[in-house]
């Protein structure tokens, strides 16, 4: 037979941001933990609120099936000695498993032959198997910080209240410290404590309705996004849409009521994201916004009881919201006896990396290498690229960002507004990253931060990264995707080196091979995490990785002919060509050395095909360029066939040789072929 398994951790009030990977943790520990233990269930859902988490498991069988189990034991030759008689290992084997010496049986095994032993095991019932696994759950799980209460040594997020565990309508009884399992819950802490028997998750979940608590996310979260939207429109106004903080409500509150309060009409003359994270950040307040899209002098509180004396209530809430934005007028004045422009020199006072300099050096660096990508990519907007690179880093500077960090870039925005630069420049310090046209002050950031790092050794071991290079790298690759940067990285990695001077301890040649080869890792990890076979992008940056734009043009080109009937053959083939030339360099072909037939005609088909592809292929048309290599497939497989390479007469045998060579190296400006052979077989 089959029962509902359903288990509620009732606890103090959990942070919001704690409760949904729990949950996750929750279903992966029971599912895995009860497939180990043979026992079958059809369906795993999980509920939660602040102050309790909570799984149904339906379908789950009453007992584990009975089943023979294989056990090792020691191996043989320590099992018996010189006249085939048991040692004391094999005795005590067979005693452990309750079995006679000689149900032992040999089994062999790659490691050699071991004593092994079947053993019929009786399915234990499901009640008794739960007794013992719930409490060893609730301890498997992780928190970012756990605490521990009372007398007690279990280990959790906030303290355990009272756990709920009920298996086909009964009871599952087991203790944690000092709390003994039941078959009740608890109602909302303020407005129906309880406790209230259950039997099943829909009772269970009908039970808190009733009692005040939307146990279910899903439902809570429609609830709220229903409460805010009908405040705001008491305000005449709606939602300013922030998902993010709408989920974190919901974690906060067990059932949503929401309250619209106002402030001073003055306060609006803050920046937009000051107001907004005023609201948001400390206290989980909803902007609101007018029809236009600005902001009103509103937002939208979200309370876990409901409350007779709305006005009251509200009250309550703009008092705290009116120091909070006191401070930040306060904040916003001060900041602005100083422009960004007049910041700069005080950014010696900030450390950036301690063998890599202060904040002013980085900007330094950073407004050079800026101006040199420019230079390259935009040289109409050097002198904005230039401009923008030397106030990015001003806004650290300032009260705004000191209260408000997450505010860095978008107070460097609108100060930079008021400090009368152009809206271009704004623009870039806001995100670190110029118009399209322009380049990238982003571009210019990530590189130094990148060959600061390496140049001094500080390169990323396995998990440990503590600058976020993975990040940075992926990030820099981005960018040149997505704005189709033409450059050589080698070149301006060069450049970001030779910028950090003497503070290096790592040698130039070594940082820069170190640098390439990491962000070609990433490139490469990147595309196959998107689908691209790991083939495909060998074949490629195996042979070349300097413009990533062009990289990834040749890899979609490889993929989109590696599905020609020709292509597996001529792949092949071209292995063959990279085993037998090794290490000939030479591609001087002598016409009247080229005395066999097929060999004439691998001549003439290599020179029609170098004429036709090499002006596509120069012109980055690598699709249709291949289309053309794909010619030599026949003449190549034909050569092969008839031809010896490797002839006793050394001229005959080198021209062959040199002939092959610059076949590659056509193929070569696109990539190794050898190695797309697991994607077109």
């Amino acid at each position: 037979m089959q029962h509902e398994l359903l288990f509620e951790i009732g606890t103090e009030e959990v942070p919001a941001g704690y409760i949904m990977p729990a949950l996750a943790q929750l279903e992966k520990i029971l599912g895995e933990r009860l497939t180990a233990l043979a026992l079958p269930y059809s369906t795993l859902r999980t509920a939660a609120t602040p102050r309790r988490l909570a799984v149904s498991i339906g379908g789950l069988a009453e007992r584990q099936p009975d089943r023979q189990e294989e056990i090792l034991g020691p191996p043989k030759k320590a099992a018996f000695d010189q006249n085939g008689q048991p040692t004391q290992a094999a005795i005590g084997f067979a005693k452990k498993n309750g079995v006679g010496v000689e149900a032992l049986q040999i089994l062999a095994t790659p490691k050699g032959e071991y004593l092994m032993v079947r053993v019929e095991q009786v399915g234990r019932p499901t009640s008794e198997l739960l007794a013992e696994l719930l409490p060893e759950v609730i301890t498997s799980l992780n928190f970012p910080k756990s605490m521990r209460w009372g007398a007690g040594r279990t280990s959790f997020a906030r303290p355990i209240q009272w756990l709920l565990a009920v298996y086909g309508g009964k009871t599952v009884p087991f203790t944690l410290d000092t709390i003994t399992s039941s078959n009740t819950t608890c109602g909302h802490r303020f407005m129906a404590r309880g406790p209230f028997p259950v039997s099943g998750y829909s009772d269970y979940v009908e039970t808190l309705r009733a009692a005040q608590v939307m146990v279910e996310p899903q439902e809570r979260r429609d609830a709220v996004l229903a409460e805010i939207t009908r405040a705001a429109q008491q305000a005449g106004g709606t939602i300013l849409p922030d998902d993010e903080l709408v989920d974190t409500v919901c974690n906060l509150v067990e059932k949503p009521f929401a309250i619209c309060g106002a402030f001073e009409e003055r306060f609006l003359a803050l920046p937009r994201e000051v107001l907004i994270t005023s609201m948001r950040e400390h206290q989980k307040y909803f902007a609101v916004v007018d029809a236009a899209g600005k902001l009103m002098p509103n937002f939208i509180a979200v309370n876990n009881t409901d409350t007779r004396d709305a006005k009251l209530a509200a009250d309550g809430h703009q008092r705290v919201i009116r120091a909070r934005l006191e401070d930040a007028f306060f904040f916003f004045k001060e900041d602005q006896r100083k422009t960004l422009a007049d910041r700069v020199e005080d950014l010696t006072g900030v450390i950036f990396q301690h063998k890599l300099g202060t904040m002013l050096d980085k900007t330094r660096r950073v407004t050079t290498l800026a101006g040199l990508l420019a230079k390259k990519l935009a040289p109409e907007h050097l002198a904005q690229t230039e401009r923008a690179a030397l106030l990015a880093k001003t806004d650290l500077l300032t009260d705004m960002v000191g209260e408000f960090p997450t505010l860095q870039g978008a107070i460097g925005h609108d100060y930079a507004l008021l400090g009368g630069e152009t809206p271009e420049v704004a623009r870039a310090i806001r995100e670190h990253y110029l118009p399209v046209r322009a380049g990238g002050v982003l571009m210019a950031d990530r590189l130094d931060s990148i060959t600061g790092c390496f140049g001094i050794g500080q390169i990323p071991t396995g998990t440990a990264d503590p600058f976020g290079l993975r990040r940075l790298s992926l990030g820099l690759l981005h960018i040149i995707n997505a704005m189709g940067f033409r450059l050589s990285l080698a070149e301006f990695v060069d450049e970001a080196l030779s910028l950090h001077g003497d503070r290096l301890t790592v040698s130039r040649t070594d940082a820069r091979r170190n640098v390439l080869e990491f962000i070609k890792g990433r490139f490469s990890n990147d595309l196959t995490g998107q689908g691209i076979p790991a083939e495909a992008v060998e074949a490629v940056t195996s042979v070349s990785f300097d413009d990533p734009v062009d990289c990834k043009r040749k890899i979609k080109a490889l993929m989109a002919i590696s599905g020609q009937e020709a292509f597996p053959v001529l792949a092949g083939a071209f292995k063959r060509v990279i085993n037998i030339i090794k290490d000939n360099s030479e591609t001087a072909v002598q016409a009247e050395l080229l005395s066999e037939n097929a060999e004439q005609k691998l001549h003439e088909a290599y020179l029609a095909v170098s004429r036709e592809a090499t002006p596509l292929l120069e012109a980055g048309d690598y699709e249709k360029g291949l289309g053309v290599i794909l010619k030599m497939k026949e003449p190549v497989d034909t050569f092969f066939e008839e031809v010896m390479v490797m002839a006793e007469d050394e001229k005959v045998r080198a021209n062959r040789l040199n002939l092959l060579t610059a076949i590659a190296r056509l193929f070569l400006r696109i990539g190794d072929f050898s190695k797309m052979n697991a994607i077109s077989q």
